[in-house]
């Protein structure tokens, strides 16, 4: 069994800074792709960025230069620092991966269980 569990969300002002985690865990073999993904209420969930296995990165172009993702393989363990906070990136965060259980598996993608941020005065 393969958990993603999400942590590090609250409220913050315009402005300032917050750090997510999510920390993969069970029975995993290999990760390829990890992603960040945000839905705020009455919207579809969007895509915020991902990290390939060899860090390289792509983001969507409204969180470009604000937001940072980065990952440590050793831990199975992916990072989302956000900055330059704004109101309209208050939604619920989730973790995506692609995972393998074993090495004759496919990949198969994990959601986490979100975490709030509401950037508010």
């Amino acid at each position: 069994q393969v958990q993603l569990v999400e942590s590090g969300g609250g409220l913050v002002q315009p402005g300032g800074s917050l750090r997510l985690s999510c920390a993969a865990s069970g029975s995993i073999f290999s990760i390829n792709v990890m992603g960040w993904y945000r839905q705020a209420p009455g919207s579809q969930r969007e895509l915020v960025g991902i990290i390939f296995s060899d860090g390289s990165t792509n983001y969507v172009d409204s969180v470009k230069s604000r937001f940072t993702i980065s990952r440590d393989n050793a831990k199975n363990t992916l990072i989302l620092q956000m900055s330059s906070l704004k109101p309209e990136d208050t939604a619920v965060y989730y973790c995506n991966a692609a995972i393998k259980v074993d090495r004759y598996s496919a990949y198969n993608m994990y959601w986490g269980q979100g975490t709030q941020v509401s950037v508010s005065s």
